[in-house]
């Protein structure tokens, strides 16, 4: 029997967790974040993959830092034929990265080497791809660098959002993992190096990304918002204040009107706001600061029914 460490934190990576115990692989541990404060109460709420790995029965291992940490030791001596990770969220140290006889490999959700790093997910759907896919690669000391072994293209719509592809990225990724491990674990599966040249990078989202600049053109604010959406989302500022953007749809106009960031239509049921071009947005769901997510017309029809054409987003 094939012993694995699994190591994953968020919703994308519980699919992949559920799949190696339903085919029968040893799980010897998972590691996963630390428990986090969320919401406004900030309770301090446990992982995804913590959660699954409960509910399946499994030992759970939460590091705040993996390096030099005691559970690094713990680890190195399970001596595992193989780690999987999957969105874990911390680089693996050279002494992880060489106990395993079969390598670590990992579940990453771009067709590397587009998007290395932590958000490519965001990144794709924010530059307006329309397709990403999954790599199962094996992990080197370099950042999503090591040798690719399999991918799987998926295509990214015109409406879809963020937490649409990640959905839809954790089943290809899950499926391809599926396929793929037997020939790992028999020593038959293809490997081919990364061309550095082609290397691409999508760091964390920083929170200058989730401001809305209003001069970009349309479909640049348009692919930012469905790309920050569910998390950690769009914002702009209306009188000093924060808003939350969750939703629009683009208008085509013959021209623009106006400068950017002024509403130029309003009544009870839509809100447009001009953008840097042609392309204006109709708002379909927002949140005032203090407030909570609302669609657009409880928004026009409550809190926003003093807004008017002319006020403008800053």
């Amino acid at each position: 029997m094939t012993n694995i460490v699994f190591m994953g934190t968020p919703d994308f990576s519980v699919p992949v967790l559920s799949m190696l115990v339903d085919e029968g692989y040893s799980i010897l541990a998972v590691v996963t974040q630390p428990d986090r404060p969320v919401g406004r109460k900030r309770v301090l709420t446990p992982p995804p993959v913590k959660e699954e790995a409960i509910r399946l029965g499994l030992d759970v291992l939460q590091p705040e830092k993996l390096r030099g940490s005691d559970e690094l030791k713990k680890l190195v001596e399970m001596a595992p034929d193989l780690i999987v990770t999957a969105a874990y969220g911390q680089i693996l140290p050279k002494e992880l990265l060489d106990a395993p006889r079969l390598g670590c490999i990992n579940v990453h959700a771009s067709l590397l080497p587009k998007y290395r790093g932590g958000a490519p997910i965001h990144q794709a759907v924010m530059d307006g791809e329309t397709e990403t896919g999954v790599t199962i690669m094996y992990m080197a000391e370099k950042l999503d660098a090591g040798d690719i072994i399999s991918q799987v293209t998926v295509p990214i719509k015109e409406t879809d959002d963020t937490g649409m592809m990640f959905d839809a990225l954790s089943e290809a990724g899950t499926q391809l993992l599926k396929e793929t491990l037997p020939s790992i674990l028999d020593g038959t599966n293809k490997r081919r190096s990364q061309n550095e040249s082609e290397a691409t990078f999508a760091h964390n989202i920083s929170r200058e990304q989730e401001r809305i600049d209003w001069n970009k053109p349309g479909q640049a604010i348009y692919n930012q918002i469905r790309g920050l959406h569910p998390w950690p989302n769009a914002y702009t500022t209306f009188q000093g204040d924060n808003v939350k953007m969750y939703k629009a749809e683009k208008v085509h106009r013959n021209s623009a009107s106006g400068q950017p960031g002024t509403i130029i239509s309003i009544d009870k049921e839509e809100m447009i706001v001009q953008c840097g071009d042609d392309i204006a947005l109709s708002i379909k769901e927002l949140q005032p600061a203090g407030k909570k997510r609302m669609a657009i017309d409880v928004f026009l029809n409550g809190v926003g029914s003093k807004w008017k054409v002319g006020d403008r987003f800053e």
